[in-house]
């Protein structure tokens, strides 16, 4: 996009800000200047409202990346209080939908024919409308009954646009702000960015789908859509119709005479499949996406946002897991430092109690009486209280896992999640431990055995050289100097500009003293000049004590 337009995006942003009440989050950002006079004009806002409906209704003022944004933060309950994830969860990706003409522009311009060269009949008004594009109705010529996503005209831009904002926004508020360097926003931007990206992809939502057809086939419980790719492109996906019953829609199920208990074994039995055996998951279970079909099959839609389980973190679960198991406090911390989550400045000892706290409230209790939830939020309480952070990956499987618990529990309140859950996480460890995985995990230590072996002399060679030569130096940099480094070149430089304002103040009082600007209108005009500069220099030093908030 032009310079010019992204300039009123950050104006855009900045304002919306402003409006809400949200002027630390200026500050941080470094978008003081858009809104210079934010803090005299905004110090009023609506106070009925509280603070997390203001980010709400913020983030929906922004538009479609800033309200996907705010989804995906309503599941990081690691990283926000309850209270902003109950609001954020309020957040709706919906838009106004697409006029046919524009939607049949689309599909011809990707198809290079009319639509009903492409589809023989094509349903104009939307199934669902969308922030990124909208589902249609549409047969093939040979009346198989599909839908249409098409993608809205201008998406991709606007998107790319506001990542690169964001991305720009995380890297001022790292270097302004010490939480946001703890928790790595930069990180989180760009774990977002991927995911925002993965969803306008049609090509390779539609790899996904055929993906989980693979990984299920023969499995008569799950459905997943075939893909038609002759009329799929990457602004165009058509996908077979999935027909059924809303899978929240309780009612209905009871009046089809289906069993709730089956459904939600098999719902439990997928999410956990996919996630301990499969290893890729789908990562947006709303309601929406699942449908019951006759026979009590469950119909999955939507793989634009999907997720996997790599080896390694496969691997840091399993020890986590024997750490639990294990009545060693010491491990069991150590586990969480394995993971990722507990990082810098983590007081241990307090951690320590913490997990020994929280272990002694659930272990020996039979499987079937503990919920996953209140487990989960007591865990996220330690993971809050002590700052800690779920690295890249934990948090969506995390947040799937918990949906997926969550929808079960809606077909059937008496389901035990937990009892269907443990036989997966024990064949997932049975798996790591058996002799072919263990010969796997050999095989690979003795690849980089033998590379440390080649590789290891000749790197001690270039070490030795480059000591021998003085090349080497070695750098101390002191942590936590910096907030206080970056305040006090702050003052220095408005009290530079002070003295440099009153300076120009006692000049001006000397000239007017020595000079008669009556009688001659040159020196008058320096007069003039030198009081305007005098005058930006004093209003400049006071804007700059007001934005900081500070005396």
């Amino acid at each position: 996009m032009a310079p010019q337009s992204q300039a009123r995006r950050y104006r855009q942003i900045s304002r919306v800000l402003a409006r809400h009440g949200l002027g630390f989050f200026i500050s941080v950002t470094g978008l003081e200047r858009f809104v210079p006079f934010q803090r005299i004009f905004n110090r009023g806002y609506e106070q009925p409202v509280t603070r997390p409906e203001h980010v709400r209704r913020a983030l929906e003022e922004l538009g479609p990346t800033f309200i996907k944004l705010g989804q995906i933060l309503s599941t990081r309950a690691d990283l926000l209080p309850p209270a902003y994830q109950v609001e954020l969860a309020k957040l709706q990706d919906a838009a106004p939908p697409l006029k046919a003409e524009t939607v049949t522009s689309i599909i011809e311009a990707e198809f290079g024919r009319p639509v009903d060269a492409v589809f023989t009949a094509f349903e104009p008004v939307p199934l669902a409308a969308a922030s990124i594009g909208q589902v249609h109705g549409a047969t093939l010529a040979d009346g198989t009954p599909v839908v249409v996503k098409v993608q809205r005209p201008g998406v991709v831009e606007q998107i790319d646009q506001d990542l690169n904002v964001l991305r720009n926004l995380a890297a001022t508020a790292s270097r302004r702000w010490s939480v946001a360097e703890e928790y790595d926003v930069i990180g989180l931007v760009h774990e977002f960015a991927h995911t925002l990206r993965a969803e306008t992809d049609y090509i390779q939502e539609g790899r996904n789908a055929e993906r989980f057809s693979a990984n299920f086939a023969g499995d008569e419980s799950v459905h997943f859509p075939q893909v038609f790719w002759e009329q799929t492109t990457n602004r165009v996906l058509t996908l077979e119709r999935i027909a059924g019953i809303k899978i929240d829609d309780l009612a209905a199920l009871d009046d089809a005479g289906f069993d709730r208990r089956r459904v939600a074994m098999s719902g439990a039995r997928m999410v956990l499949k996919m996630v301990f055996r499969d290893r890729f998951f789908h990562a947006d279970p709303h309601p929406g996406n699942f449908f019951i079909e006759p026979g009590e099959r469950i119909g999955v839609v939507d793989f634009g946002m999907v997720g996997s389980v790599g080896p390694r973190i496969q691997q840091q679960l399993v020890w986590a897991l024997l750490a639990y198991i294990s009545e060693e406090p010491d491990r069991q911390v150590d586990a969480l430092y394995e993971l990722g989550v507990a990082g810098r400045h983590i007081d241990r000892a307090a951690l320590k109690r913490d997990v020994a706290h929280l272990r002694a409230r659930y272990f020996g209790r039979p499987v079937g009486e503990i919920a996953i939830r209140p487990v989960v939020n007591d865990v996220l309480g330690v993971v809050r209280r002590h700052r800690l952070h779920l690295p890249t990956g934990y948090a969506l499987l995390l947040k799937t896992v918990l949906m997926h618990e969550s929808l079960v529990s809606r077909l059937d309140p008496s389901f035990e999640f937990t009892a269907v859950l443990v036989p997966y996480a024990r064949g997932m460890m049975a798996r790591h431990f058996s002799p072919l995985g263990w010969g796997r995990s050999v095989g690979q230590a003795g690849i980089d055995l033998a590379r440390l072996g080649v590789e290891l002399p000749q790197q001690l060679r270039r070490l030795l050289s480059s000591l021998e030569r003085g090349d080497t130096e070695f750098a101390i940099r002191p942590s936590g100097f910096d907030p206080f480094l970056r305040r006090l070149e702050r003052i220095a430089n408005r009290v530079v500009l002070g003295i440099v304002a009153a300076a120009f103040v006692v000049a001006l009082a000397v000239l007017l003293s020595a000079y008669h600007v009556r009688s001659d209108p040159q020196i008058g005009a320096v007069l003039i000049i030198g009081f305007v500069l005098a005058s930006v220099l004093g209003l400049y030093v006071a804007w700059s004590i007001l934005r900081s908030g500070r005396p």
